[in-house]
């Protein structure tokens, strides 16, 4: 809901509100946080702070909430945005000139936002800057039942000259001073997303910046600012996620007064000089700021709950997804047509429903170093065509999937010989090869249209209805400044045309394993592989941190084998299945190198995880234990009606004469009587009082998958 009263903007969502106050023509953020009462805030007066700043012929905004601000004139602080204008200088002043209140959710051309689903209000300011001749209109979507919102922003040129942004970030916000933590997900591959904190103090700007061209194994695009010593269940915590998928930057600062800790967040400002033309506008990706009073857990569930409902748009959103066997670890390479079939009827023999062809099945590729751009079947390798094996697969009663590559080209390619400029290059630079591989230059229409035709012409000569689209390199050598969101708009314009033309596909998102796990790849595939180290243990941090912001069915999760192929670490089969339920499960291992006991024992897995599908797609995440912390990792998903639980459990290492935890669940019926598998019952408040001793197995590495059901 928003109200407008007097010079008052109030947006109001489930337990929030986010008001706007209108001040001599300054658009300042008065409050965000719980919801208060509706009123014209713009009339108090709770302290002169257009008096404590350093301007004395006019107002100072160096101390105020202004929530999209430019450095230079009143605010010294770090801006919103940035230009060099007509007159040569970066100075800019805008006042509000316009207010607009519709239901929905506006969309940004060429970028995937939130939609409406037929909820949900948007307030649509105009600040105009009279003197540079610009003006920025400002979107804030808030919906009745969540709490969060949605903002971002367009430049437009008025002048008759061109216009240089040099920063245009989605969204600032003013949080009032405290004793609060910086919380992200740094990394590297096979370590994504690794939970960090660092205290905000002043004088010290944090600036969290990717600049390696996708959203980055090193740096995620979401952050939580959060008081300090909060829990899963304790504290404030507001959190910034941003649905784009290139370079991106959030910073923090406090404001000299320490009275404001000042947030930023959008597209990162390194190498970004846009040119406007006359009457040119600059649209900003969409920033999702969520805000919670009950710890880091209420924020987590607000945004799976967001992105399953107003951002993810594929068909298999809300469905079950297939069980699948990826044969990549199994064979890499060095596979046949002969040998995909026998894993294939492997997969079908234990129950799975999906047979995924990994790298290597087309042109001439028997290493990484040639053929992609080639989307010609080999049929050296795969003598029945795709087609022919699809057939195959099909007739053994699986579905068949295939893995894409299409934003590169190697150099041994007949695609790089036909087209050579197509790829990435700077002038008579030697371009940089990384796994041997150039990038295509996704700003380029042409480009764009031959991916969307020879991936299209792959997906409609046989029955394919999974696909996993990856992308193993960062990006160098960018040729003009701008360049990386050029080449963001070509990927969500190719992801654009190919999902609406194949509605029916399960698309999962890859990029190395987990370098772009983010909501721009969520609005177009509903799964994402989360990372390359697919170790059980290595996982635990992996999968604790991804469902900070991500829905867990969002998470994929594959069996493979042991030791594993990234760390050598053996885990049991049992440990690595365990681990895997919270997501979007899958093997990926040599089925046929398997025992027969292994082979029931996945029987078992499969038969579990179809069992727990729906509660993992729909139900609500309650994170335990914290595995960054302790020797102990534990997460429990509970049905919306408390009737369905999952817990999952982890003693790491296996301590001599040591009791367990007992482990305390949340968001139970404490009123009710729950039943696990072996008829044992609890009531929900002991549960969730006194806890629930886990028979761990001997041993480190130890799990426990334990389900119990409301009687």
């Amino acid at each position: 809901m928003i109200k407008q009263n007097g010079n008052t903007i109030h947006l109001m969502g489930k337990n929030i509100s986010y008001v706007l106050t209108v001040k001599n023509g300054d658009l300042l953020n008065y409050h965000f946080g719980k919801r208060i009462a509706d009123e014209d805030y713009s009339a108090r007066d709770d302290k002169d702070t257009y008096g404590v700043g350093f301007a004395t012929n006019m107002r100072s905004l160096d101390v105020m909430a202004h929530d999209y601000p430019a450095y230079g004139r009143t605010d010294l602080r770090s801006g919103a945005y940035e230009l060099l204008n007509s007159f040569g200088n970066t100075l800019s002043e805008t006042t509000v000139t316009g207010i607009h209140i519709s239901d929905g959710c506006p969309s940004i051309p060429g970028m995937p936002s939130l939609f409406s689903a037929g909820r949900g209000m948007t307030a649509e300011i105009t600040l105009t800057d009279e003197i540079a001749r610009i003006t920025i209109k400002l979107f804030y979507t808030v919906f009745d039942e969540y709490d969060v919102i949605a903002r971002s922003a367009v430049i437009t040129n008025l002048s008759d000259s061109d216009i240089i942004l040099s920063k245009a970030y989605s969204a600032s916000l003013d949080v009032p001073y405290q004793d609060m933590d910086m919380i992200y997900f740094s990394g590297s591959w096979g370590k994504e997303r690794e939970l960090q904190k660092t205290p905000v103090r002043q004088g010290l700007r944090i600036a969290l910046e990717n600049n390696r061209g996708g959203s980055g194994h090193q740096l995620n695009p979401f952050a939580m600012l959060a008081t300090h010593g909060a829990t899963e269940e304790t504290g404030e915590v507001y959190g910034f996620s941003l649905i784009y998928s290139g370079n991106h930057s959030t910073t923090a600062e406090v404001e000299q007064f320490s009275g404001l800790i000042r947030v930023l967040q959008g597209i990162s400002p390194a190498g970004f000089n846009w040119t406007l033309a006359p009457g040119d506008s600059f649209y900003t990706p969409q920033s999702v700021i969520a805000y919670s009073a009950e710890g880091v857990g209420a924020l987590s569930r607000t945004y799976h709950d967001v992105y399953r409902s107003h951002l993810m748009r594929s068909t298999w959103t809300n469905k079950n997804r297939p069980l699948l066997l990826n044969n990549w670890e199994g064979t890499y390479f060095d596979f046949t047509e002969e040998k995909l079939i026998a894993l294939a009827e492997k997969a079908k023999e234990v129950g799975l429903d999906l047979f995924v062809l990994d790298d290597g099945w087309f042109g001439k590729r028997n290493s990484d170093n040639c053929s992609l751009g080639d989307w010609i079947v080999n049929k050296k390798k795969l003598p029945s065509g795709l087609d022919g094996l699809a057939d195959k697969i099909n007739k053994l009663g699986l579905k068949f999937g295939l893995w894409f590559e299409p934003e590169m080209v190697n150099r041994d390619s007949e695609l790089y010989r036909k087209h050579p400029d197509w790829a990435i290059t700077v002038n008579e630079r030697e371009p940089v090869e990384i796994r041997h591989q150039l990038i295509l230059d996704l700003s380029k229409d042409e480009v764009c249209e031959y991916i969307i035709d020879a991936i299209s012409a792959v997906l409609s000569s046989a029955n394919i209805e999974y696909v996993k689209w990856d992308m193993n390199r960062q990006m160098t050598d960018m040729p003009h400044p701008g360049y990386n969101h050029r080449y963001t708009l070509g990927f969500y314009k190719i992801m654009s045309a190919i999902t609406e033309r194949f509605p029916n596909i399960l698309f999962e998102g890859c990029s190395a394993g987990g370098g772009r796990f983010d909501p721009g790849v969520l609005a177009y595939m509903p799964q994402i592989w989360t990372s390359d180290n697919s170790d059980a243990i290595s996982r635990l941090k992996i999968q604790y941190s991804t469902t900070m912001c991500y829905p867990v069915y969002s998470v994929s999760t594959h069996v493979s084998a042991s030791p594993n192929h990234q760390t050598n670490r053996a885990t049991t089969l049992k440990a690595r299945a365990d681990t895997a339920y919270a997501g979007t499960f899958g093997y990926e291992l040599d089925l046929t190198a398997l025992s027969e006991d292994e082979l029931n024992e996945i029987k078992g897995q499969i038969a579990f995880d179809r069992h727990l599908q729906a509660l993992i797609r729909e139900g609500d995440l309650f994170r335990l234990e914290n595995p960054y912390e302790d020797n102990y990792c534990s997460w429990e998903i509970v049905s919306k009606d408390r009737s369905h639980v999952f817990l999952y459990a982890c003693r790491i290492l296996f301590k001599q004469h040591t009791y367990d935890r007992r482990i305390r669940l949340r968001g139970l019926d404490p009123d009710a009587t729950y039943i696990d598998a072996d008829g044992k019952k609890y009531s929900g408040s002991l549960l969730m009082h006194r806890g629930i001793d886990i028979p761990y197995p001997w041993g480190d590495f130890a799990t426990a998958a334990i389900e119990l059901k409301r009687m």
